[in-house]
C-alpha cells in the first residue's frame, strides 16, 4: 500500500464564523483508492499558500510511502530544511497529513483509530462550549456578563457541565500586560454572575490568551479564586513556560495551557517547567495524533491531564475525538456548541454528541466523511487568516 494522490479544500465557513474563517482540509489516497481526510489548525499563513505547502510535504516526504510508516515521514518532515526543531507551520500541515494516514490505516484495519492506540477507555466524552454570540443580539455577549449568565444557564439545559468564557479584553501582539482596573472589573463580575447562573451544575472555564504577565495573572487569578473555576487558560503567551509556571505556584486555580504549542518537545518544557496542570493540545498543530498521544502519555507520568483543543473544523475535532477515547488521563474535550451548522454540513457522516457528551464511533478510522460537494461550494476568497491579534499595544 502506498500513498500515490492529494487533494486539498480552502473551505470558508460562513458566519457567524465559529471556529476560524476557513478550514484547510486535505485528503490523501492510497494506491488501492482508499482516502483518509486532515486538517491543518491556524498555520500563520495564507490558507490556499497553506494548502500548497500540504502539497509540498506530501510530494517531497510522503509520496510513495505506506502510510503505516507514520514514524518514518514524521521524522523526515520534522527535520526538513535542515530545521529539525518545533515549526507551527510545518507541524500544522504535517499534523493534517498524520492524521489523514490514520483515516486510511483505520480504514484499512476496519478499525477506529482509537483501538490502534491502545483501545477504547472511555465510553463517552465530557465536552465543554465557548459562550457565543448569537444572531439579533443588541450587545456583545462577551462583554455583557448578565447575557451570559443567560446564555450558559441555556447550555447548562442543553447538557453541558462546562462553560468557557474571555472576559479580560483583547489579546495583542505586545503582550503580556497588567490588565486594566475595569478589566479586572469585568472578569470577576463574569465568574459572579456565572456562577449564580449556573450553580454547581456546571464547571467555569476563565479563558484569556495570554494577555497578562505572571504578576498580572496572579493579581487577576487571585480574585477569581473564589468562584472556583476549574481552570485558568494559558495567562501568559506561550513563549515562557517558566513564567507560566510561576503562576500555576501562586494560584488555586488549575493553568491549562497548550493550543499554541507544538510537538513534544514544547510540552516536555511545560512539563519539566510544572506549568501546567491541563495540556490543551490542538491535533491540528501538535505534530497529528500519534504526537499527541505520545504528549499524553507524558502528560499521565506528572498526572497531568490533556483537554484537546478546538477552535478550527471538525475534522481536527474528529481526530480529538479519537486521541480522548483512548487515552486514561482525558478530562473534557472543547466543542463548538452542539456540533450543528456549517460544522455539520461539511461532513457527510458526523460526530455524535448527546447530553454534554460526545459518543466515540464505531466506524473505522476517524469516523467521519468529508461532504466534498460543500467543501467545493464554500471556497474562502478571502485575505484574513484564520485568527488575529490585535496589533498594537492596549493600554
Amino acid at each position: 500500500m502506498k500513498l500515490v494522490d492529494i487533494e486539498t479544500f480552502v473551505v470558508g465557513n460562513p458566519p457567524p464564523h465559529y471556529g476560524g474563517r476557513y478550514f484547510v482540509f486535505v485528503k490523501i489516497t492510497t494506491d488501492g483508492n482508499v482516502s483518509g481526510v486532515g486538517e491543518a489548525y491556524c498555520v500563520p499563513f495564507e490558507p490556499h499558500l497553506v494548502a500548497k505547502m500540504c502539497e509540498d510535504l506530501f510530494n517531497r516526504y510522503m509520496r510513495g510511502e505506506d502510510p503505516h510508516r507514520i514514524e518514518h515521514m514524521w521524522r523526515r518532515v520534522y527535520s526538513a530544511g535542515f530545521t529539525q526543531h518545533p515549526d507551527l507551520s510545518v507541524m500544522g500541515c504535517m499534523s493534517a497529513l498524520e492524521m489523514a494516514c490514520w483515516d486510511i490505516i483505520g480504514k484499512e484495519a476496519n478499525q477506529p483509530v482509537y483501538n490502534l492506540l491502545g483501545g477504547k477507555v472511555h465510553e463517552r466524552l465530557r465536552s465543554y462550549t465557548y459562550i457565543y454570540a448569537r444572531p439579533g443580539d443588541t450587545v456583545d455577549v462577551y462583554q455583557d456578563p448578565e447575557l451570559s449568565a443567560v446564555r450558559a444557564a441555556e447550555y447548562v439545559a442543553q447538557g453541558f457541565t462546562a462553560i468557557k468564557f474571555d472576559p479580560a479584553g483583547p489579546y495583542t501582539a505586545f503582550d503580556g500586560r497588567q490588565l486594566s482596573l475595569h478589566a479586572l472589573d469585568l472578569s470577576e463580575r463574569f465568574c459572579e454572575v456565572l456562577r449564580e447562573a449556573v450553580g454547581s451544575k456546571a464547571d467555569l472555564l476563565f479563558g484569556t490568551h495570554g494577555q497578562m504577565t505572571a504578576a498580572g495573572a496572579i493579581r487577576l487569578a487571585r480574585r477569581l479564586e473564589k468562584y472556583d473555576p476549574l481552570w485558568f487558560e494559558e495567562p501568559v503567551p506561550p513563549d515562557a513556560p517558566e513564567e507560566m509556571a510561576k503562576v500555576a505556584r501562586g494560584t488555586t486555580i488549575p493553568i491549562a495551557a497548550g493550543e499554541r504549542l507544538t510537538t513534544k518537545y514544547d510540552f516536555g518544557r511545560m512539563l519539566s517547567a510544572g506549568s501546567a496542570a491541563i495540556l490543551q493540545m490542538n491535533l491540528g498543530r501538535v505534530g497529528g495524533i500519534l504526537e499527541a498521544k505520545k504528549i499524553a502519555g507524558m502528560a499521565e507520568v506528572s498526572h497531568v491531564q490533556i483537554a484537546p483543543h478546538l477552535y478550527c473544523g471538525p475534522v481536527v475535532g474528529a481526530a480529538n475525538v479519537q486521541l480522548a477515547t483512548c487515552s486514561p488521563n482525558f478530562l473534557i474535550q472543547e466543542s463548538i456548541e452542539t456540533w450543528g451548522g456549517f460544522h455539520s454540513e461539511v461532513l457527510s457522516k458526523g460526530i455524535r454528541w448527546e447530553e454534554g457528551y460526545i459518543i466515540p464511533p464505531t466506524e473505522p478510522g476517524l469516523g467521519i466523511e468529508l461532504n466534498e460537494a460543500v467543501c467545493r461550494a464554500n471556497p474562502y476568497t478571502g485575505t484574513m487568516l484564520h485568527l488575529d491579534m490585535t496589533g498594537h499595544p492596549v493600554i
